[in-house]
């Protein structure tokens, strides 16, 4: 199973596809570097929920269709960030 870095680049790319956008022209719709965007198709790069929203607004799409299908790894370890204090 693909980690879901890699699960969200695979639905970014296919949705771009299916708009017959290039990387250049979502890039541009969607106000980033197209090199980050290549990172995100290939899941070498995790984007935040703004950056979700704009590429959905990129692609007219609700942001919900970027993370349909994704499987998450049961057995996998919480990423070490900083959490909230109680």
């Amino acid at each position: 199973m693909d980690d879901i870095a890699t699960q969200f680049g695979s639905n970014l790319r296919d949705l771009r596809l299916s708009k017959t956008f290039s990387q250049e022209e979502l890039a541009f719709r969607a106000g980033m570097n197209v090199t980050y965007l290549s990172d995100l198709e290939r899941g070498k790069s995790n984007p935040s929920l703004a950056m979700i929203v704009d590429l959905a607004l990129a692609l007219e799409v609700h942001p919900s269709k970027l993370l349909e299908g994704l499987v998450m790894n049961e057995n996998a370890q919480l990423a070490r960030r900083k959490r909230p204090k109680d």
